[in-house]
């Protein structure tokens, strides 16, 4: 029978924890490559369509804006919003950032008052998502958004 001393052991159960973690050191998000979060549609879907999110209890995507075509809450309706983000970052006059629907949705989430559509206050949308959501959280809401078009 083989005998290992303690050390020896603690170091392989360590290694193996690691392993499975993965990369991040956690087994909480996907990553991909360059440590870049994937988004999961369904999950994101899911997430949006919670009354409250996050560790602060903020209000969910689906207290303020409907996915209901012209169908206006508190926010606009967010029924084809990866169109919309297309043809906003396409046009001559646009001067923001984001370089793709993907980062324009993801600004708009993390950075509420970045791109205020027409007829909508700033500071109305709240302004911690950011901070209350992880970065996997944001990615799966971007990827349930990209699927509206």
């Amino acid at each position: 029978m083989l005998k290992f001393k303690p050390m020896f052991l603690l170091l392989v159960v360590l290694s193996l924890v690691l392993a499975a973690c993965g990369p991040s050191g956690g087994g909480g998000g996907e990553e991909g490559g360059g440590g870049a979060v994937t988004g999961d549609a369904a999950r994101g879907k899911s997430l949006f369509e919670q009354t409250v999110i996050g560790p602060n209890s903020a209000p969910g995507c689906t207290t303020c804006h409907s996915l209901e075509p012209g169908v206006t809450l508190v926010g606009p309706s967010l029924a084809d919003v990866a169109t919309e983000a297309a043809e906003i970052i396409e046009k001559p006059d646009y001067t923001g950032e984001a370089k793709t629907v993907e980062e324009y949705l993801r600004e708009s989430i993390m950075n509420p008052n970045a791109f205020a559509e027409e007829g909508f206050s700033t500071g109305v949308m709240y302004q911690n998502y950011a901070k209350d959501l992880s970065e996997q959280e944001i990615a799966d809401l971007v990827a349930f958004l990209m699927t509206l078009k």
